[in-house]
């Protein structure tokens, strides 16, 4: 295959990277772990991306504050993509995955707010 240009909504590894912020060897791993496969390769052997995969990796970016493993992100993203419409199982599933995800933004904010009065207690030593 030779690759598209992004004007045909493929992307190489780089533009990838640039677009989310994400190292390129972070997207490389993704790729080797199954969870982020590319859409196509070159003839030459690159990666390339499409505009579904960018969203996807920016689910996956969403994921990974909140202590998700690679497996478990796996499993939300096949949730996610079948949910509409899915039977009660998967709704569950989900459903716990979404418990979590807040509970753990919940700690995050807590740690946020005592570091902005560690801050705080600093500026007043100034």
């Amino acid at each position: 295959m030779t690759a598209k240009t992004s004007s045909t909504n493929t992307m190489h590894i780089g533009e990838l990277a640039e677009r989310t912020g994400l190292s390129l060897r972070t997207i490389r791993h993704y790729d080797d772990v199954g969870l982020l496969p590319a859409t196509a390769r070159t003839d030459g052997g690159f990666r390339v991306f499409s505009e579904e995969d960018f969203e996807r990796l920016m689910v996956i970016k969403q994921m990974k504050p909140l202590g998700f493993s690679l497996e478990e992100m796996a499993e939300i993203l096949g949730l996610l993509a079948t949910a509409e419409g899915a039977e009660p199982e998967r709704t569950g599933t989900l459903a716990g995955f979404l418990e979590r995800a807040v509970h753990q933004r919940a700690k995050m904010a807590r740690n946020l707010a005592q570091a902005d009065e560690f801050i705080e207690r600093l500026n007043g030593r100034s």
